[in-house]
């Protein structure tokens, strides 16, 4: 029975998403580098450009075995781990990517930032739906307090 792929998120050096995805392509190795199209002034002229839309990332769809040939691409610095593991990206949220580029153009990512005392919408999970208050923020953990709920 063939060992089942998963896709995962590699961390790159700053600015090698494209390179990194090159080199992945040329080890026959699966592989999603979100690219969107940016408009860009030169002094003399305006350009259209692809960019990565996740900075120092690129999405591998790989087996068990294929982790140590995707670390040593030059360029990849490692995966991105949860909980002592790398993390394993639902395919869905790979295609819900695709879909939405193929819809939209001139598209950008930035990090969320959140604040104490802001209202936010949990937009996934079990908890999908519900609005809180942000009550504090500590490196990527975020504690919001559901009135509705009690929590």
């Amino acid at each position: 029975m063939p060992e089942q792929k998963h896709w995962y998120a590699a961390y790159t050096r700053p600015r090698w998403e494209k390179k990194v995805a090159a080199q992945l392509e040329k080890k026959g190795l699966g592989y999603y580098c979100p690219l969107t199209k940016v408009r860009r002034r030169w002094s003399d002229r305006f350009k259209v450009v692809e960019e990565p839309l996740f900075k120092s990332y690129v999405f591998v769809y790989i087996t068990e075995e294929e982790k140590s040939r995707v670390r040593l691409t030059d360029g990849v610095v490692n995966f991105v781990y949860w909980q002592g593991k790398p993390a394993v990206i639902k395919p869905a949220e790979i295609e819900t990517i695709r879909r939405f580029l193929k819809e939209y153009h001139d598209v950008q990512a930035r990090p969320l930032q959140v604040a104490p005392g802001e209202r936010v919408r949990i937009a996934a999970g079990v908890l999908m739906d519900a609005e809180g208050v942000v009550q504090w923020v500590r490196g990527n953990r975020v504690f919001v307090k559901l009135e509705t709920l009690g929590y």
